[in-house]
C-alpha cells in the first residue's frame, strides 16, 4: 500500500523524529536584530551565515509548522547549479553579469557540501553530477541547444553523450542523447534541513516553530502569539508566500509531486546501470526529476496538478491518486524493468514561481524588509547562494554577491483569479500536449504549441 502524504517520503522514513520534539512557539512580544520568516533552506542558511559572520547579532527564525515543513523537506534532493532566470538576466544586464551568476551557482554546490561536512551534517550526499536525457528528436534538439548554452555561460566541464554513452550511464528506455554536469549531487533533503537547524541553534539562533506569521511590515513580524520587532525582517517563505497579507499575487505556489519505490534489488540496479547516483532529469516540457536514494529506491517527481485555485497549498503532502498513477507510468516508461514495482510513498509540495520565472534576492534598507526566493524548483542550492547574499546585504557589505544581477530585481504580480488558475491550467495542458505530439510524430523541432506556451508564461 502506498503511503500518501506524511509530509514526504523523507519524513515518513525518518527514524530520528521521536528524538526531536517540536521547538517552542513564540510566547509574547520580543525583539531581535534580524527576524527571519520561514524555517526552510533560505531562512536557516541566512540565519547560519549571519551568525557566523556576526556572532553578536540576535537572530530569530519564525516557522509556521516546523523546520523543513515546506519544499526544503519535500524536494527531490537535487543539489545542482541550475538557477531560474539566468537568460533573462543576461538580456537585462549583459552576458558577463549572467556568467558571474552561473559561476557563483557552480561554486555553491561545493559550498553546501563543504559546509555540511564542517557542521557534521550527514545528508547522504553523493556528488555524481546531473544527467539530463532526451528521448525524442525534438528533445534532442533542445538538449543540444541547452548544452551549447551552458558551455557559453562558462560550464566547460559539461559533457554531451550520444545514445550509447547515455545508456552506459543510466539505461533509460528510448534515450537518444544526454548532457551531464559535474556540478550536482544527490542529497537527503530532510537530513540537510534538520542538520542545518541544529547548526543554527549551536550558533545561538533562536527558532520558534508552530508560529505562523500573519503579516510582515517594516521592522516587525506579526504572529497570533506576539510581535517580533527588528531592524531587518526577511521573508524566506518561497511557495507559502501567498498566505501572507498582501502577498497573494507575488509568487505563485506551483505544485510538484513525487513517488518513491520500494528498495530495488542488485539485479535490477545492474539492468538500470545507475551506478554513480547521478540525479536524472529530462528535456520534456512537463519535465521529470529523479534520484537513486541512499537506500536504493528511485524517487521520481513531476508537476501533476500544477496549481490549486486561489494559491492554496496542500494538506501535509497528500497528492491526487491520478498523479500517483501518472508518475508510476512515467517511471515505467523510463525503466520498463520496473513495471509493476511497488510504490511505497507519494507526496507533494509547492515551489515559488514569480511572474517572469526569475529567482531574486532583495533588501530595502529604508524599511528593513528583505526577501529571497522564486526558485522555480531549483532551490536546494540556490537558497544557499541567496542566503549568503542576504547576509552581505544586511551587514552592509558590498561584495561580489551583492552585485550579482538577481539582486533587487523586481517583477510584476500574477494575474488575479480566475485568470491565474485558467492560465496555469491551460499552459500545462499545452505542455503535456506538446510532449505527446513530439513523442508520437518524432518531429525534430519543438512544437509551436510549446513555444507559444513559453512566451505566454514568461519562461523565455
Amino acid at each position: 500500500m502506498t503511503i500518501n502524504g506524511g509530509i514526504s517520503f523523507w519524513y515518513a522514513t525518518d527514524e530520528t523524529a521521536p528524538a526531536h520534539p517540536p521547538r517552542a512557539p513564540l510566547t509574547g512580544n520580543t525583539t531581535a536584530d534580524v527576524v527571519i520568516v520561514g524555517g526552510g533552506y533560505t531562512g536557516l542558511w541566512t540565519a547560519y551565515y549571519l551568525k557566523t559572520a556576526a556572532p553578536d547579532l540576535r537572530v530569530t527564525v519564525l516557522e509556521q509548522k516546523f523546520c523543513g515543513y515546506g519544499a526544503s523537506g519535500r524536494n527531490g534532493g537535487w543539489l545542482y547549479n541550475g538557477i531560474a532566470g539566468r537568460d533573462r538576466y543576461a538580456a537585462l544586464h549583459g552576458r558577463p553579469a549572467a556568467q558571474r551568476l552561473q559561476h557563483a551557482m557552480n561554486e555553491t554546490v561545493t559550498e553546501v557540501i563543504d559546509t555540511a561536512a564542517k557542521e557534521g551534517i550527514d545528508a547522504d550526499i553523493h556528488r555524481g553530477g546531473v544527467l539530463e536525457v532526451a528521448r525524442t528528436p525534438a528533445q534532442l534538439s533542445r538538449l543540444k541547444a541547452f548544452h551549447t548554452a551552458e558551455l557559453s555561460f562558462g560550464e566547460t566541464d559539461r559533457e554531451l553523450y550520444d545514445a550509447t554513452d547515455t545508456r552506459a550511464r543510466i539505461n533509460v528506455a528510448d534515450a537518444v542523447g544526454s548532457s551531464w554536469t559535474p556540478h550536482g549531487a544527490r542529497i537527503h533533503p530532510l537530513k540537510l534541513v534538520k542538520g542545518l537547524a541544529a547548526a543554527c541553534e549551536r550558533l545561538g539562533v533562536v527558532i520558534h516553530e508552530s508560529t505562523p506569521v500573519t503579516e510582515i511590515a517594516p521592522r516587525r513580524a506579526l504572529t497570533p502569539y506576539g510581535t517580533v520587532r527588528a531592524p531587518y525582517v526577511l521573508r524566506c517563505t518561497e511557495g507559502f508566500t501567498a498566505a501572507l497579507k498582501g502577498q497573494k499575487r507575488s509568487w505563485l505556489p506551483m505544485n510538484s509531486s513525487m513517488i518513491a519505490t520500494a528498495p530495488l534489488p542488485p539485479e535490477i540496479w545492474s539492468q538500470l546501470g545507475w551506478s554513480d547516483a547521478s540525479t536524472l532529469g529530462d528535456m520534456a516540457h512537463a519535465y521529470m526529476y529523479a534520484q537513486r536514494t541512499a537506500d536504493d529506491r528511485i524517487a521520481i517527481g513531476g508537476r501533476g496538478v500544477p496549481y490549486r485555485y486561489g494559491s492554496r497549498t496542500d494538506n501535509d503532502g497528500r497528492t491526487q491518486p491520478a498523479t500517483i498513477t501518472a508518475l508510476t507510468h512515467l517511471l515505467e516508461s523510463f525503466f520498463p524493468a520496473l513495471t509493476g514495482v511497488e510504490i511505497t510513498h507519494a507526496w507533494s509540495g509547492v515551489l515559488g514561481v514569480p511572474r517572469d520565472w526569475c529567482a531574486t534576492v532583495t533588501l530595502d534598507a529604508s524599511s528593513g524588509l528583505g526577501w529571497a526566493g522564486g526558485y522555480v524548483g531549483s532551490g536546494v542550492a540556490t537558497a544557499n547562494l541567496a542566503a549568503r547574499t542576504l547576509r552581505d546585504l544586511v551587514l552592509g557589505d558590498r561584495t561580489d554577491l551583492t552585485t550579482l544581477p538577481w539582486v533587487n530585481h523586481r517583477v510584476r504580480r500574477w494575474e488575479p483569479e480566475p485568470f491565474r488558475w485558467l492560465g496555469v491550467q491551460a499552459l500545462y495542458a499545452a505542455y503535456r500536449e506538446a510532449d505527446r505530439r513530439e513523442s508520437t510524430t518524432h518531429t525534430p523541432t519543438t512544437t509551436p504549441l510549446a513555444r507559444l506556451a513559453d512566451r505566454i508564461s514568461g519562461r523565455h
